[in-house]
């Protein structure tokens, strides 16, 4: 049973609409604060990510590579569109779940933790793990986060923050069939690499909140894809050869 997955997708809902629903009565100032809480978190959580990387040029190429293809196919043009068009629907269901945000400044919100819930490198890799040995341990760790960080990103976006757990939902449970033959065919080195890749995006993430530099994390997508098969050619054949 994907426990780790209802439990981490219900937090992310359970989160947005307490904080969609409170969002009207919390100061300005506290909103700016939190966030810059939660960006410099999202930094913690990047680099610790990366610390225990194996292979970093497999990484950095596995982003450049990721990157390039994200831009090429206009990644995130249409992640921009979904979460835009989610933002619709809300609004049609619930009228009252507006944000106060400039367009530009809502969708950038909207897109980051978007990735953030759905693509971070815990929860591909717990939802894999969780279903390919049942641990679902990893998740329940992640949703304790997730329902924090979606209340308080919904204080800003209203309740369509706590819906992103239904893409997210989708996302985990596809990972977690698919658990079954991807996990055997990882070793601990490509996993580490697969998390230092995540930890690259986190860290993106953290600029972002802080808005400090706006990467483009939708289009960074496709690095956790391809830092699997590049991190075991430099480990099988990029290394052998270089020894």
């Amino acid at each position: 049973m994907p426990i780790g997955i209802i439990i981490d997708a219900l937090a992310v809902l359970l989160g947005g609409l307490i904080g969609g629903g409170i969002g009207k009565y919390i100061p300005d100032d506290f909103k700016v604060k939190m966030n810059m809480i939660f960006g410099v978190s999202s930094l913690v959580m990047g680099t610790y990510a990366i610390t225990p990387m194996k292979n970093m040029a497999a990484v950095i190429f596995a982003v450049i590579l990721g990157t390039l293809l994200g831009v090429i196919i206009h990644l995130g043009h249409l992640v921009d569109k979904g979460a835009m068009a989610m933002q619709g629907l809300i609004s049609k269901i619930m009228p009252n779940s507006g944000s106060t945000l400039n367009e530009e400044d809502f969708k950038a919100q909207l897109v980051t933790i978007t990735v953030l819930f759905c693509a971070s490198g815990t929860g591909i890799f717990g939802s894999i793990l969780n279903g390919f040995t049942g641990d679902s341990s990893i998740l329940v760790a992640k949703a304790i986060l997730d329902f924090f960080t979606a209340m308080f990103f919904a204080i800003e976006l209203g309740y369509v923050a706590g819906f992103i757990a239904i893409p997210q939902f989708i996302f985990f449970m596809i990972l977690f069939f698919a658990g079954s033959w991807i996990y055997p065919l990882t070793t601990p080195t490509m996993i580490f690499d697969f998390k230092a890749a995540g930890g690259v995006l986190m860290l993106a993430t953290g600029f972002r909140m802080l808005k400090l530099k706006m990467f483009p994390l939708a289009d960074m997508l496709p690095a956790l894809i391809l830092v699997f098969p590049l991190s075991w050619l430099w480990t099988n054949v990029i290394n052998v050869i270089l020894k």
